[in-house]
């Protein structure tokens, strides 16, 4: 099957944050659709895919509204389906409460802003051509917490003990940062939420007056991502759904 991606985008201001052209500039040519989860999009069929990303949100994961349960349960069908999924920042969120349940994500103790330097713990196919340390943006007030197995934490730093994941060895990952967002871009979004949120303005001037240090490895880290249907192939058995998942 020709390689094809779903997006489900859960940007709530499209106007100032379009989550799945930052990832489909980096899809060298693969056909791609997306779905705005906020506004009520269907997902569509997943018969034509083979993989799927879950973009970020300003929405929090713990705060939940009605379009989080739709979006919940196109992951688990992809997952029973054998597409490959990739979540990033609220996208990671998503992807731990759709397949464990919402007691996994919480409140981050510390919020994360700016760009950090994470610690690859393991080698993964996502990860080969990501320098270690890994240098990218981050931006989230949420995390995971104590994934339960088959996941597998794959890279973390001082501030957040779960920066990736993986489901067990199938082709299914999170990570909390941004590596999609170019520095630039993401300097924009930050002087914006000085505005949209001026509760946490403190928190954003900090991250732009940051050096800014980004490792450019989100073009590896989709060629594997993209790469990873035609290596693996593997589908979830019906004796063995995702553990822990809500509604299978």
């Amino acid at each position: 099957m020709e390689t094809r991606v779903l997006i489900l985008d859960g940007a709530g201001n499209r106007e100032l944050y379009r989550p799945s052209e930052h990832w489909a500039k980096h899809f060298d040519g693969a056909a791609y659709d997306a779905a705005h989860m906020p506004s009520g999009e269907p997902a569509p069929s997943l018969d034509r895919y083979t993989h799927l990303i879950l973009t970020g949100s300003e929405a929090s994961i713990i705060e939940p509204v009605p379009w989080f349960d739709r979006m919940a349960r196109t992951i688990r069908e992809a997952a029973e389906r054998g597409l490959s999924i990739l979540g990033s920042c609220f996208g990671h969120q998503m992807l731990v409460y759709a397949l464990s349940g919402s007691k996994h994500v919480r409140r981050a103790p510390k919020p994360e802003i700016g760009w950090v330097a994470i610690e690859i713990l393991a080698d993964d196919p996502l990860f080969v051509d990501t320098p270690r340390p890994w240098h990218t943006l981050a931006s989230h007030f949420d995390e995971v917490v104590d994934p339960p197995p088959p996941w597998r934490v794959l890279a973390k730093n001082e501030t957040c003990a779960v920066q990736a994941l993986r489901y067990g060895d199938r082709p299914i990952w999170g990570i909390q940062p941004h590596p999609e967002i170019e520095p630039e871009e993401a300097k924009r979004l930050f002087r914006h939420a000085i505005d949209w949120l001026p509760e946490r303005a403190d928190i954003f001037r900090a991250a732009l007056a940051q050096p800014v240090r980004d490792d450019g490895a989100i073009g590896g880290i989709v060629k594997q991502f993209l790469e990873s249907g035609a290596r693996w192939e593997l589908a979830l058995r019906p004796e063995d759904p995702p553990a822990g998942a809500p509604g299978l």
